[in-house]
């Protein structure tokens, strides 16, 4: 993975609207319109609130099938002991959520 800003990478992904569509895609790929429903927001706002995790390569978007790739996620917080278990929190999350 090419250099990217951590610091974005980590607000991005602890934004409250994108910790909901990754603990979503945690179990596997979703159509953006599932995403954006589940959020209240529009199509196009889930492609904007993506699109850096996207362009680092920690978010894949098929068609309108977007996917999470755990191990780089997981790579990048492994990295930063104040984030080591952002998976686990993220499990959590989704298991609150549903």
């Amino acid at each position: 993975m090419a250099e990217y800003d951590k610091e974005k990478i980590v607000e991005c992904i602890f934004n409250p609207d994108v910790s909901v569509v990754l603990a979503e895609l945690e179990n596997g790929g979703k159509e953006q319109s599932y995403l954006a429903e589940k959020i209240g927001v529009s199509e196009g706002e889930i492609k904007n609130r993506l699109a850096y995790l996207a362009e680092c390569g920690l978010v894949k978007i098929e068609s309108t099938v977007y996917s999470v790739d755990t191990e780089k996620l997981a790579k990048i917080m492994e990295g930063d002991e104040n984030y080591e278990n952002v998976m686990d929190g993220l499990t959590k999350l989704d298991s609150y959520l549903n």
